[in-house]
């Protein structure tokens, strides 16, 4: 049996410089609420540097989305993981520093907490990663280009595949790494190796998936576009409209575009509910359950396992033969459940949530994603990408400040609140199925909507 059939030449550059990027990101998961908390920080103090990150990716991906299109993605995407490894440098450097108090503070509402030097770079580093962070939309926008509507579902499910691998080594080689004498310095060190590999990958493998460059009217972009060599291709029309196409490329155009108000919740509230839990699980596995970083490192890579399984070999068979929206509303009917059961301080309960939440998770993401790539302009879908990239950003800043806060006071009531967000989008992808249809049969009596 050939296992891997579904790994063609023109996307395996794309998913190789994926799975090198989350591996990286990765390996910092299980271990950056034991860094935080030996550097004076707490629970309150965790989720708001981790909000940093989508905060500063909320400004930067629309602008990394917008670039790429004008442009290409390969050159984006150098950007992008330049700007991973100089915050992982940084982030080195925070746990050598002495850790020197420069205040501190105890309430009721953020508890009790010391802020070091090291802390504040730690903040500098993620801030910097994250307005350099649009990798992941410009990826998206990258394999979008690359698809045909024939195999969009099976190569988004093979991103997602990718991505779920990344997640499957990085968080047990973190947990693996940070046990040596060398403790959390070792894992740092590692992920900045790892981006100086994407970078070289991205350079020497990945060829353009965008060549042709627009709107060369636009004077700001000249030396920008001297600097990186950009090769202006025949498709180019110099009588492009400026100011319409930037008119064309702002988020309120893009939100009139059909379908897109849709996606763009579900974005939203997925990575609300998502931020949730990321949020609540670390602190509540070194607390309460009293877990290691390999414990959670063991738990965090047991789900992308499921996750691989489901995105690249299900999702690939059940590509052209179950609909997009199906497979969301399934995936989506599943994460809601999972939710509910991360709740129970049971350690077979909680495995038994992570195996439905990967399962549900593998079905819904990839189908989503594949569904925003055919959704809108094509000539937009950085823009796009990056514009949806935003709204999960959004929603983490709030999802992980949110998250940090309220376990503090509820605990992990805070994941049933994650199934209701589930729930909801359920809901809306009902609601617009009924008034699809409905849609659909005034405008012609005889038609039939599945």
């Amino acid at each position: 049996m050939k296992l891997f059939t579904f790994f063609s030449k023109s996307i395996f550059p794309i998913l190789l410089v994926n799975f090198i990027g989350i591996l990286g990101y990765s390996i910092v998961i299980p271990i950056l609420i034991f860094i935080v908390t030996d550097l004076g920080g707490n629970g309150f103090v965790y989720g708001i540097l981790g909000s940093m990150y989508p905060f500063f990716q909320f400004i930067g991906a629309p602008i990394l989305g917008r670039l790429s299109d004008k442009i290409g993605r390969k050159k984006v995407l150098i950007i992008s993981q330049a700007g991973t490894f100089i915050a992982w440098c940084l982030f080195l450097i925070a746990l050598i520093l002495p850790k020197i108090q420069l205040w501190s503070h105890d309430s009721e509402f953020t508890g009790n907490y010391i802020m070091t030097l090291p802390l504040i770079l730690l903040f500098i580093a993620r801030i910097f990663d994250g307005f350099t962070g649009g990798n992941i939309s410009v990826a998206n926008a990258y394999l979008s280009d690359i698809s045909t509507d024939e195999d969009r579902d099976k190569n988004f499910g093979m991103m997602g595949a990718s991505t779920s691998l990344g997640f499957v080594l990085g968080p047990a080689v973190a947990g693996i790494l940070a046990s040596t004498i060398l403790g959390e310095v070792l894992p740092i060190i590692l992920a900045a190796i790892i981006s100086l590999i994407a970078i070289a990958v991205i350079f020497i493998r990945l060829p353009e998936s965008n060549p042709c460059v627009v709107d060369t009217g636009d004077l700001s972009y000249k030396s920008f576009r001297r600097f990186f060599q950009v090769e202006h291709k025949n498709c180019f029309s110099k009588n492009t409209d400026t100011t319409k196409s930037k008119k064309a490329t702002t988020f309120i155009s893009i939100l009139k575009q059909q379908g897109i108000p849709l996606l763009f919740a579900i974005y939203f509230l997925t990575f609300l509910a998502f931020s949730l839990f990321y949020a609540g699980l670390p602190i509540y596995t070194s607390t309460i359950l009293d877990w290691t970083a390999i414990d959670l490192g063991i738990f965090l890579a047991y789900s992308s396992f499921i996750m691989i399984l489901v995105q690249g070999p299900l999702v690939s068979f059940l590509s052209g033969k179950v609909s997009n929206i199906v497979l969301i509303g399934i995936g989506t009917s599943l994460l809601s459940l999972s939710f509910f059961f991360l709740s129970f301080n049971s350690i077979l309960i909680l495995y038994l949530a992570n195996t439905i939440l990967s399962i549900g998770n593998g079905l819904m993401w990839p189908s989503f994603l594949s569904l925003l790539s055919k959704t809108g302009n094509p000539d937009l879908q950085g823009t796009i990408q990056g514009y949806g990239n935003s709204m999960g950003s959004l929603a983490s800043i709030f999802g992980l400040i949110l998250g940090g806060i309220m376990f503090e006071s509820i605990n992990v009531q805070v994941f049933i609140i994650g199934s209701g967000i589930f729930l909801l989008i359920l809901i809306l992808l009902l609601i617009n199925h009924f008034r699809t249809k409905n849609t659909l049969l005034k405008l012609n009596p005889t038609a039939e909507v599945a």
